[in-house]
């Protein structure tokens, strides 16, 4: 392993997050930081440390203006871009706490989460997105301004928390300027000064709170998940230790950075080493922006790789039946090779085959990546095996790693030398993990979470009196120390982008349309959630007309239209949870879910496995061409 000691901040050395940008800055200031798209130019730019100080200072002088205390609460609903990490130092810098929000979620789930977290300053981008936090405004009256990225109709002109009536930025009725919006909005070009010095940071202690970050509850209501600087600093910091960044790395960032997952690598552990980060312009241009940029680092959730092995399963299959048997070959010999070199596995004679087979298949693929990837990280859920071969076998090391929210997020990792691609790794330095009652993964450790915000009950039903955090996962521990997901104490689905979904609180709810008897969400490590519902004959003649189909219930119901009406009555049901708990596809069925039919167990709950065994066929026609 490589010695990082002569380029790494070490968490010492920074104290706190913002002193970790701080201290790169001081190191590298003429360096490259952060690369990006400008619409305005339509060409790639960057920042360097220095230039993007100068911006964390205007930022930290219009946040000042607010006159907020240390440790109250700021919010950001922004894609990935330089000011995500300029509003968060600055809002650091001045002793606050950032909350980040999803821009992709429900209005009314926003309202909460500002409002659960009392948040003063909501920073946002587009005009889209204050046409949705306009209609809920009412439910956030705590915040005192509202920031526009972009210039938005209906910004006051001046910065002030609350204009009255007649005064600066509204006309005699007391509306703004332009037209009788809330006067609390306010565009970013008018919020933040022309230019300002850097200010001494507040005073803030490695063990005080920075950040709390949402995550959804059992009751369909978000969490807030406490994490100290020194629960991110140690988290990145330990990674480290593990997984190896050098300076001259060049990341490419998609996953949202309000995901744990993309904060802490590839945000804090990027700058930790003083590797540039790219922000990609959008999932869709992805395959683009790889070409663009050559990243030598991905960090991703299993849904991207899956859906470059889907491209590449598409292209196989309109080719001819050599290049499907060639390409196979290459996976299978790329395969014995990383065995061999693993030390798992012997020399082949097949091997010799590489460097033409590495000519013809391997490298022409993983030129569509950039052809500078030397490393792809997934985490977030579950990455399917005989993915993870492919791009192995292909010469690309895909190393999973396994982690929460709660735990800063890493918990384990594969190293390099020791990848087992079908396990979740190794515990990375400083955590500490061990199976519990019913083989439950616990986890201790610097990266553990002060807590659940407003909610010690939740708090003490997930980190017990020794500080051993209870993941709701069981697993099994290898001889080599390696980690196995093998399951979930609590139905919990997680989806290919990370996603956590409550399914048994999502279909109670579900459950309050009469027309619904039986209802199961599925969803693991698949893109989208989806419902099989059982519908109530005696019910359906009552609502036949309304969705769309005579009064007599047919046996098959797979009638687009009367998916897309029903789909609408459960979409009601569910719209008091997070915006991405959203059912895609619905089944609906006739035949009820019983203890004699094997769906439904003594106790009348429901055995899932046995629903998804037996409604298989439904169930992938559900994801036809995703």
């Amino acid at each position: 392993m490589s010695d990082q000691t002569d380029y790494v901040i070490t968490p010492q050395q920074a104290g706190t997050l913002h002193g970790l940008f701080l201290e790169r800055v001081k190191r590298t200031p003429d360096a490259e930081a952060y690369r990006y798209f400008d619409t305005a130019h339509n060409a790639w730019d960057s920042f360097t440390w220095r230039q993007m100080a100068a911006e964390v200072a205007r930022w930290q002088a219009a946040l000042a203006g607010e006159n907020l205390q240390k440790g109250e609460r700021v919010a950001l609903m922004l894609r990935n871009c330089p000011q995500w990490v300029m509003y968060d130092q600055a809002a650091m810098a001045l002793g606050l706490v950032t909350v980040p929000l999803y821009t992709v979620d429900r209005a009314e789930n926003i309202a909460y989460i500002v409002n659960d977290s009392g948040a003063k300053v909501v920073l946002f981008e587009t005009a889209e997105q204050w046409r949705e936090l306009r209609a809920v405004r009412a439910q956030m009256p705590n915040v005192q301004r509202f920031v526009a990225l972009d210039k938005i109709n209906g910004a006051a002109r001046f910065p002030h928390p609350n204009p009255p009536p007649g005064g600066e930025g509204t006309n005699e009725k007391g509306d703004s300027q332009s037209g009788g919006d809330d006067p609390r909005l306010v565009a970013a070009a008018d919020y933040l000064p022309a230019s300002a010095a850097s200010q001494a940071p507040v005073p803030t202690r490695t063990d005080e709170l920075a950040s709390i970050i949402y995550t959804s509850g059992t009751t369909g209501k978000p969490k807030g998940v406490m994490l100290s600087h020194g629960n991110m600093l140690s988290n990145a910091s330990d990674a480290l230790g593990t997984f190896i960044v050098y300076p001259n790395d060049l990341l490419l960032s998609f996953l949202p950075l309000s995901h744990t997952f993309e904060r802490t690598v590839g945000y804090y552990l990027s700058m930790m080493t003083g590797a540039r980060v790219a922000y990609a312009r959008s999932i869709p241009l992805l395959s683009e922006d790889l070409q663009t940029i050559q990243p030598t680092i991905l960090v991703s959730v299993p849904r991207i790789y899956e859906r470059v092995y889907a491209a590449i399963s598409a292209k196989l299959d309109e080719g001819s039946p050599l290049k499907k048997k060639l390409f196979g070959l290459a996976v299978n010999v790329g395969w014995d090779r990383f065995l061999h070199e693993q030390g798992r596995g012997g020399w082949k004679l097949s091997f010799l085959l590489w460097p033409l087979l590495n000519k013809l298949v391997a490298q022409k693929i993983l030129d569509r990546l950039g052809g500078r990837m030397r490393t792809a990280v997934s985490g977030g859920a579950a990455l399917a095996p005989e993915i993870s071969r492919v791009f192995v076998g292909l010469g690309l090391q895909v190393v999973q790693g396994y982690g929460l929210t709660e735990t800063s997020p890493i918990v384990t990792v594969n190293p390099i030398d020791q990848n087992f691609p079908d396990s979740v790794g190794e515990p990375i330095r400083n955590v500490q993990v061990k199976l519990g009652a019913q083989n439950a993964l616990l986890v201790k450790g610097p990266n553990v979470m002060m807590g659940y915000w407003n909610n010690p009950e939740a708090t003490r039903a997930m980190i017990d009196a020794d500080g051993w955090l209870n993941t709701g996962d069981i697993a099994r521990i290898s001889d080599t120390g390696h980690v196995y997901i093998t399951g979930r104490l609590k139905e919990i689905i997680v989806l290919a982008n990370g996603e956590k979904i409550p399914p048994a609180d999502m279909e109670a709810a579900i459950l309050h349309d009469p027309l619904i008897d039986q209802c199961m969400i599925y969803g693991e490590g698949k893109p989208y959630l989806v419902a099989l519902a059982v519908l109530n004959p005696e019910v359906w003649a009552a609502v036949a007309t309304k969705v769309g189909v005579l009064p007599d219930m047919p046996e098959s119901l797979t009638d687009s239209n009367v998916e897309a009406k029903v789909l609408r009555r459960i979409a009601r049901n569910i719209s008091s949870f997070p915006g991405y708990a959203k059912v895609n596809r619905v089944r609906l069925l006739t035949e009820p879910w019983t203890i004699d039919n094997g769906m439904l167990t003594p106790k009348l709950s429901l055995r899932r496995n046995k629903v998804v065994e037996k409604f298989s066929a439904e169930i992938d026609s559900l994801y036809a061409g995703h």
